[in-house]
């Protein structure tokens, strides 16, 4: 179940969904062509997962993030056939106030040492786009980093808010955690978070981009 958070009125709407931020936006200047669906294909006991685009996610998720690995965030998405749209990015000297649930807590008790925050507009030659927020929150140490990981992982706890999508042009996107991957780096945790955007990308390609995203660097 989604959960909405925020909006013109404040509160938030009951559920159990992990980011459920609203993202506001106005439209994407790009046409919506046909959608992306997923589909195994495989023999014996192994299966190859591939998109309709004739991606095979598996060997994609690879390449993919060692693109990431290396800071080539369009190298990342042209394993998927995807490409850049847009791209913004802000960091920020506390976390608090860019956050919300559990995890808003944590952050009142237990403050961060540096949130950066980027969002994507990723999408392919038939206007399938695909919205991909990634932040890096920094911490004293690793002991510190690790709690906070086991907290954030947890569905329904809360979530670092992502960048507002207005500034890439895009129509509402509710985050929604179920495209989510975090990773621990010495004293920091990245979490990447991806939805559809406009057309139809399926969730199997989504949780891809979510893991390679997962691996770009500060």
């Amino acid at each position: 179940m989604e959960r909405r958070i925020g909006g013109a009125g404040g509160g938030s709407d009951p559920g159990a969904g992990k980011a459920g931020a609203v993202v506001v936006a106005g439209v994407l200047a790009m046409s919506v062509a046909a959608g992306t669906g997923g589909l195994s294909v495989g023999g014996g006991a192994s299966t190859v997962a591939v998109d309709s685009a004739g991606v095979n996610l598996t060997k994609a998720r690879s390449e993919g993030k060692k693109s990431a690995r290396n800071g080539d965030a369009d190298g990342a998405w042209r394993q998927m056939k995807m490409r850049t749209l847009k791209r913004t990015a802000k960091p920020a000297l506390e976390c608090v106030s860019h956050s919300f649930g559990q995890v808003r807590d944590h952050f009142v008790r237990n403050p961060c040492k540096s949130l950066d925050r980027t969002l994507f507009a990723v999408g392919d030659d038939r206007g399938n786009v695909a919205v991909v927020s990634v932040a890096w929150v920094g911490f004293r140490n690793r002991r510190d980093a690790g709690e906070f990981k086991k907290l954030i992982d947890v569905h329904g706890t809360g979530d670092i808010t992502p960048l507002a999508t207005p500034l890439l042009d895009l129509a509402d996107v509710r985050f929604t955690g179920l495209h989510y991957q975090s990773r621990s780096d010495g004293g920091s945790v990245v979490i990447a978070e991806t939805e559809s955007a406009s057309g139809q990308v399926s969730g199997e390609t989504l949780d891809a981009m979510a893991d390679i995203a997962s691996w770009l660097p500060r």
